[in-house]
């Protein structure tokens, strides 16, 4: 591997990551890459898990995180004249600026006391975590559970409209109680577990009709504007990404890209929530009881939403063997619904695309065995692809 990829994630992201420390007298004993966002032609994010030494001798476990992309003012650039990077210790990620107050319990506490959760500091716990786009950080007071949502201060604005217009129109998204102008998002915690924890536990499930129900009930307005991008006209971009991490693939990824390229066919604009599957969904028993991350929502194709569900659901069965018959299940029910209501053809096509997008995870959270199950997901996307009903003119 070489360029970004190659210089944040072999043995010289050691030199940048040690520079980072040396100022505040941190010394780096071991690191491996955990999180890798390529973006070929745009630059590369790396997270790491690290083992820092200090002066007084104790030893701590961070997370560190790298870019080559364009760091915002004060970001900690190290320059030698050839390469160009940004630094920076969780949680202090220069995209994010009120990463830190969220994952301070005292700032949380003041924060939460002016939205009536006070009674002391909270208990925090760090849930997801994507180096220099999003944070959420779980805060559990003595009244119940809140979510803090980073995202980078210019979109705090409208995601919190947005998550008002939803819930207002009776969509079962996380309420929102306000935010702060740095880009922290207060959100209210909704009742039920992950349709994905549900398939794992062997529970019960919602049928296809209550999820097109949920789609049918985002607001007209959301489709204003231009629609979101289609899975099928990101297939180059994901297939630059594989070809980046898979030199030795990057043939076969481009030629499915191409084929899939030549499928797009035109959709109604609606709106949609744009990135649909098991873990956006919340279940009690069989009712769906919450709609997750809603930040893609917005102008889209139906197809989409459609197809990034039965997409995921086939991945995940992929990665659960012993849940695979019961998810494989679950995903030929819904499909035979969603066929109804859309384009078969364009529908399977779609989903070969998704899979395809989904084939850069393995690289991306840096799975030890991820060249043989990027290539499993390759070979998923085909056979979602050769499934595809031929058209006839």
């Amino acid at each position: 591997m070489t360029g970004d990829l190659g210089l944040l994630t072999g043995p010289d992201a050691a030199g940048p990551l040690a520079a980072a420390l040396a100022p505040v007298g941190g010394r780096l004993l071991s690191w491996r890459a955990v999180h890798v966002d390529n973006q070929p032609g745009r630059g590369c994010t790396v997270g790491y898990q690290a083992r820092i030494g200090w002066p007084d001798g104790r030893v701590s476990e961070e997370q560190l995180a790298a870019t080559t992309a364009r760091a915002p003012d004060g970001a900690l650039v190290l320059d030698d004249g050839v390469d160009r990077v940004a630094v920076w210790r969780f949680p202090h990620d220069p995209y994010l600026p009120a990463l830190a107050a969220a994952t301070d319990p005292g700032a949380v506490g003041r924060l939460l006391g002016e939205f009536g959760y006070g009674g002391g500091p909270p208990r925090l716990r760090t849930r997801a975590y994507r180096p220099g786009r999003r944070a959420v950080i779980e805060a559990a007071t003595g009244r119940g559970r809140l979510y803090l949502k980073v995202v980078r201060p210019q979109k705090v604005v409208a995601l919190h409209e947005r998550h008002r217009l939803l819930t207002g129109c009776g969509v079962p998204a996380p309420p929102s109680l306000g935010y702060t102008v740095d880009g922290l998002l207060v959100l209210e915690a909704l009742p039920g577990r992950t349709l994905r924890r549900s398939l794992m536990l062997g529970g019960a499930v919602p049928s296809a009709q209550q999820v097109l129900s949920v789609l049918d009930r985002l607001p007209p307005r959301l489709a204003d504007g231009p629609p979101r991008v289609s899975w099928l006209d990101r297939a180059g971009h994901y297939a630059a990404v594989i070809g980046a991490a898979l030199p030795q693939r990057a043939t076969r990824v481009g030629e499915l890209a191409a084929e899939l390229a030549t499928l797009d066919e035109p959709e109604p604009v609606t709106a949609v929530h744009g990135d649909l599957y098991e873990s956006q969904l919340l279940v009690t028993g069989d009712r769906i009881t919450g709609l997750l991350d809603v930040d893609t929502a917005g102008a889209g194709y139906r197809a989409d939403d459609l197809a990034c569900m039965i997409g995921h659901l086939s991945v995940l069965a992929q990665i659960d063997p012993r849940r695979a018959p019961a998810i494989n299940r679950l995903a030929a029910d819904w499909l035979a619904v969603f066929d109804r209501h859309t384009d078969p053809a364009v529908l399977r096509g779609r989903i070969a695309a998704v899979v395809l997008s989904l084939a850069t995870g393995p690289h991306r959270v840096q799975e030890p065995d991820w060249p043989a199950i990027t290539m499993a997901r390759l070979d998923l996307a085909a056979a979602w692809l050769a499934d595809a009903p031929v058209r006839t003119p």
